[in-house]
């Protein structure tokens, strides 16, 4: 009899141990760009995202379009990423990379999707597009 009292109670401390995890990972909308800078070693800032939620920058972004559905991967995808012309509704996450023989974490958003064109003051963290 115990086993069956005790797994509801198990369920509920999985859940809330679960929660903030789950919190952390919230969607939002970016728009995605490369910024204009450059460098010689790796990670290097050279791609940005602002979260139109917070007003934040977050710089040294790489992006993950794989969770995307096939209809929002078109061809010229890219390119509109790289100029920052889509809003793309996703998560950040820090994922650890090795780089010139370091260990590094950085940011990545994941893309789940693609909401609309961005507008021109969306872009302006975005290097002269």
């Amino acid at each position: 009899m115990l086993v069956c009292c005790r797994t509801p109670l198990l369920v509920a401390i999985v859940s809330i141990c679960v929660l903030p995890s789950v919190a952390a990972a919230e969607s939002s909308s970016y728009v995605y760009c490369d910024n204009g800078l450059r460098c010689v070693m790796a990670p290097c800032p050279s791609n940005s995202a602002l979260d139109l939620a917070t007003g934040k920058i977050i710089k040294g972004v790489s992006i993950d379009i794989e969770e995307l559905p096939p209809q929002d991967k078109a061809p010229d995808l890219s390119d509109k990423l790289y100029a920052g012309k889509v809003v793309v509704v996703g998560s950040i996450e820090n994922r650890t990379q090795t780089l010139n023989d370091k260990q590094y974490t950085l940011p990545w958003l994941v893309a789940t999707g693609i909401e609309r064109a961005s507008r021109d003051s969306e872009r302006g963290h975005c290097s002269s597009h």
